[in-house]
């Protein structure tokens, strides 16, 4: 299964850090202050693997006895550093609600109407506040990296991978938002690759090399363990679009069928349009928003395009990729099983 942080030394990283924000709060009046609570709830919650990948890929090559101190500070940036994506996600998807209660821009437009604000002056509120708390999420991840306890050289490598996350991550999130928007529908090789960048850098990749380093593992061993997290990391995305279009409600947390509803323009529905049929495929896509009943019929249609085991093909063919990876002769035992458990979870997801 995928590693999930129930280490209580990386709680009080994480929730020391989120403290620090909320003693700067108590100067800064009620508003910031709210924002500051607001951003704690953001934070809470989850399974927190990012940083759990920073500490086991850590714990697979150091030495027995080595201080964990700067490694869980790395770990808990990588877990505000998820938690600033996803507020700006909400921004981006015009999202209100998460895990069921109202998001930083949801509170934020609730706080909006309590003054009296008007809708439009309510979601501008929402906004901003979301876009505030996302920025001061990945000032401070940028801040506990450049603040762990260990040498220069080290701390300037993890920077850059930091700086790598960002940026493409960032990049991967504006190309999905143009994909969604474009007359055109991007090719197959264009939705990989912003699957790729959305998810994989900073959520396998970078976490992995990033405990790695602090571990003490010399450059080739970095750069493998990278390369079997990229592979990690875009095979999980790849799950995730099978769960959004095929997955239970149990896995997605909504009715079945989210992704198909709300016209994601994924990898699956690429290969969908591949087929001897794209219009048909077109056709029950723009009618899955009516209902759970045009629901079924676009997933039959996906099936029947050959999509959904292509896509499961591809899925196998990258955890496989990852577990040659993890037998290279760099690699030490655990990170080698470390790499093939993440594989086994994340095919185990698949619905």
């Amino acid at each position: 299964m995928i590693p999930s942080a129930d280490d209580p030394d990386l709680d009080i990283a994480i929730d020391g850090s989120l403290a620090r924000i909320r003693e700067r709060a108590t100067e800064l009046g009620p508003s910031f202050g709210a924002l500051t609570d607001a951003i704690t709830l953001a934070a809470q919650g989850g399974k927190r693997f990012r940083p759990a990948l920073v500490m086991a890929a850590f714990d697979a090559f150091r030495p027995d006895g080595a201080d964990a101190s700067a490694a869980l500070s790395v770990a808990a940036a990588f877990e505000l550093l998820h938690t600033a994506f996803v507020v700006h996600d909400d921004v981006i998807d015009h999202d209100t609600m998460r895990r069921g209660v109202p998001n930083v821009g949801g509170a934020f437009r609730q706080r909006g109407y309590a003054d009296g604000a008007d809708a439009e002056g309510a979601a501008l509120l929402g906004d901003a506040a979301a876009i505030l708390a996302g920025d001061i999420l990945l000032h401070e991840a940028f801040r506990l990296v450049a603040m762990a306890p260990t040498d220069p050289a080290t701390r300037d490598r993890l920077l850059t991978l930091l700086d790598d996350a960002v940026l493409v991550s960032a990049a991967g999130e504006l190309a999905d938002v143009e994909n969604s928007v474009a007359t055109r529908f991007p090719s197959r090789a264009a939705t990989l690759d912003t699957a790729f960048n959305k998810t994989a850098v900073y959520s396998f990749r970078a976490p992995l090399q990033a405990g790695a380093l602090l571990g003490g593992a010399d450059a080739e061993a970095i750069r493998v363990i990278g390369d079997a997290g990229g592979s990690l990391g875009l095979a999980f995305q790849l799950v995730d679009d099978l769960i959004g279009a095929f997955g239970s409600s149990a896995q997605t947390g909504r009715d079945s069928g989210p992704d198909l509803r709300e016209t994601k323009r994924t990898p699956l529905v690429a290969l969908a349009r591949e087929s001897a049929e794209p219009a048909r495929v077109d056709e029950s896509l723009a009618l899955a928003r009516t209902g759970p009943v045009a629901v079924r019929e676009a997933q039959l249609v996906l099936e029947a395009s050959g999509a959904r085991d292509r896509l499961a093909g591809l899925v196998a063919d990258l955890l496989d990729e990852a577990r040659t990876l993890s037998r290279h002769a760099v690699l030490p035992d655990r990170a080698g099983a470390l790499l093939r458990k993440v594989a086994d979870g994340i095919e185990g997801r698949i619905p």
